[in-house]
């Protein structure tokens, strides 16, 4: 098939997927809206979380027959669907998420993003992500808050929220820590010491390790490794993309990370701040080592 054609079929595959799943949301979150929470408020959540599955497992069949975009996997031995996990990521491209929603689906629950406020409007997928408990995010700049100081913990807020909802079925809570995808210049604006990667953020973990992190059974840490310079969501439903490697750490979250509040507690920041570095350091590592001296 000429890739022109297979990113157009790939593409309305997406679309026609994620519609057909979306509706279905709809009518879950309806429900769900209108029963008592002891009249099925967990079997919907269970339900709602087929529906990512299904969502996903389409995915991976469709790109599986057309996409012939060589994916390496390391390091997926040990983890469940029955657990609470915490999941790291780098991020380039929108190519992403369907990466690790695809790579994850079979060993891990359903993945639940950090999302940025504006893509609430998305046509149906921004819909469907809210009524999925998707934590939508709205950062405010520190000009911002000094004028509004009454917006000061609103994340958290949120956060806790959104995982309130996730303490009654496994649920993997995925940030990307760099919070927005890495650009050369953005890379140059920051100044950041790791060569492929920009400097993380610790805010989001911080706040659902403070909401969630007595529950949290253990931590994920993917590294994405593109062989190509710029990856790009339209070359890669064209099967352009090149060889894709995806290096999966993971271990017990450190005890120093349970318990603590984000928002009021100083020490607690400052060990979610220092283990972050710690796993962008080692995570910068992998980069090089996988993708050698190509040009970032």
């Amino acid at each position: 098939m000429r890739a022109a054609l297979r990113g157009v079929v790939l593409a309305l595959f997406l679309a026609v997927n994620t519609i057909a799943w979306a509706s279905l949301t709809f009518l879950a979150a309806a429900l769900r809206l209108v029963l008592p929470p002891r009249f099925g408020g967990k079997a919907l959540r269970r339900a709602m979380n087929g529906i990512i599955d299904g969502w996903v497992s389409g995915n991976r069949r469709v790109f599986g027959w057309l996409n012939p975009t060589p994916i390496s996997v390391k390091g997926l031995e040990g983890l469940g669907r029955d657990q609470w996990v915490l999941v790291l990521a780098n991020h380039q491209s929108w190519t992403d998420i369907l990466l690790l929603q695809n790579t994850l689906r079979p060993h891990l629950p359903p993945l639940k993003f950090f999302t940025k406020r504006e893509l609430l409007w998305l046509p149906f997928l921004g819909q469907a992500m809210w009524a999925l408990d998707f934590p939508f995010m709205h950062r405010y700049s520190p000009a911002y808050l000094e004028r509004h100081p009454e917006k000061r913990g609103k994340d958290l807020e949120t956060t806790r929220r959104a995982c309130a909802h996730f303490r009654h079925t496994p649920t993997a809570v995925i940030n990307f820590v760099e919070g927005t995808r890495w650009t050369p210049e953005k890379h140059a604006a920051q100044a950041s010491p790791y060569p492929r990667l920009l400097k993380p953020r610790a805010g989001g973990t911080g706040f659902v390790l403070s909401a969630l992190g007595d529950q949290l059974d253990r931590y994920v840490d993917v590294t994405l490794c593109y062989h190509t310079a710029r990856p790009n969501f339209w070359r890669y439903l064209c099967g352009r993309l090149g060889p894709v490697d995806v290096i999966i750490e993971q271990g017990p979250l450190p005890e120093a990370l349970r318990g603590g509040d984000y928002g009021e507690d100083p020490a607690f920041r400052e060990a979610v701040k220092t283990w972050l570095d710690e796993r962008w350091q080692r995570k910068a590592v992998l980069l090089e080592n996988v993708t050698g001296d190509r040009a970032p």
